[in-house]
């Protein structure tokens, strides 16, 4: 299975990003940009039918999580993988300063 990415936008501006599949590869790279570019009064990425990630995807999603966006729906084995990548990043940065 591929993945899918769709956006709703909501009337109060808020936007959605749906996505399901697999998020690897060219797709990381997508769901990045979008991420990066969508300006609005509030975004999430749903992840209700993410059937699988890449150690890449998992770094865009604890990026994006540690920058505001909400993360709806988070699989629990992706919860606790984002969890560890930021506990882990969190710890590489306290030994840098």
């Amino acid at each position: 299975m591929t993945c899918k990415i769709e956006r709703v936008l909501y009337p109060d501006g808020f936007v959605v990003l749906s996505v399901s599949g697999r998020i690897d590869g060219t797709h990381v790279k997508t769901l990045q940009e979008l991420t990066d570019t969508e300006i609005t009064k509030g975004l999430a990425i749903d992840l209700t039918e993410v059937t699988l990630v890449s150690r890449e995807a998992v770094e865009v999603l604890t990026l994006a999580e540690a920058s505001g966006i909400e993360l709806k729906n988070c699989p629990a084995y992706l919860r606790e993988w984002v969890t560890r990548h930021r506990e882990c990043t969190d710890t590489d940065v306290a030994h840098d300063s």
